[in-house]
């Protein structure tokens, strides 16, 4: 497990696809979200939760297809299949593999881009920490989506649509943690409920995932 993570880093990082394309996605919507709105910083305090958690949502979805597709293409997936390794445990080393690559990253540059978009700075430690702790989940449901339409031609816009609306309650309780955060409100409650879902996706798509790829695979 451990040389498949490393292997998938190695690969991604020389790719330059997920690492540098959802971070390069993050900045420019960052960037261009204060030009769209205007400059009042009370405007953009206010919605800077939303934009900073959206950004992070779409910027991990840029990504999401080259989970299983390029292992696919080479016939490297087969393989991994039908080796000795559960395919469980392949689907979670993927998942986690894309969140190292997509989420961490987007974590460690989310408050350089809040004080852009002038989130207060009560706000910037929540905003980490939902993110660290919510992204994980947009990569274990985007591997499980990956699985389903994995070896589909053009199959990413049905990628999309399938995950998409999986990503809706990260996404609420994501941009709640921060906006509670920022206002000084207690966040205990949506940070719960949005480490739930983390653990919830984590300990159930692994074994859906896997089971959509032996079908996918035959």
């Amino acid at each position: 497990m451990t040389a498949l993570l490393l292997r998938d880093l190695r690969l991604a990082f020389r790719a330059g696809g997920g690492f540098g394309l959802g971070l390069g996605f993050f900045l420019i919507l960052a960037v261009l979200a204060p030009l769209a709105i205007g400059p009042d910083t009370a405007i953009l305090g206010r919605i800077a939760p939303g934009v900073l958690w959206l950004g992070a949502l779409l910027a991990c979805l840029l990504s999401l297809d080259r989970i299983f597709a390029l292992d696919h293409e080479d016939g490297s997936l087969d393989l991994i299949a039908t080796s000795p390794l559960p395919l469980e445990g392949v689907v979670a080393v993927k998942a986690l593999s894309h969140w190292i690559v997509t989420g961490l990253p987007l974590a460690a540059l989310a408050p350089v881009l809040a004080v852009m978009l002038g989130l207060p700075p009560s706000g910037y430690g929540w905003l980490v920490a939902s993110l660290l702790i919510g992204t994980p989940a947009l990569s274990v449901i985007g591997t499980f989506g990956a699985a389903l339409t994995v070896g589909l031609k053009r199959g990413g816009l049905l990628l999309s649509l399938l995950v998409l609306p999986l990503y809706v309650p990260t996404l609420v309780f994501g941009a709640e943690v921060v906006r509670r955060g920022a206002e000084g409100q207690p966040v205990g409650n949506a940070l719960a409920l949005l480490a739930a879902l983390t653990f919830g996706a984590a300990a159930l798509l692994p074994f859906a995932s896997s089971h959509a790829l032996r079908i996918n695979l035959r």
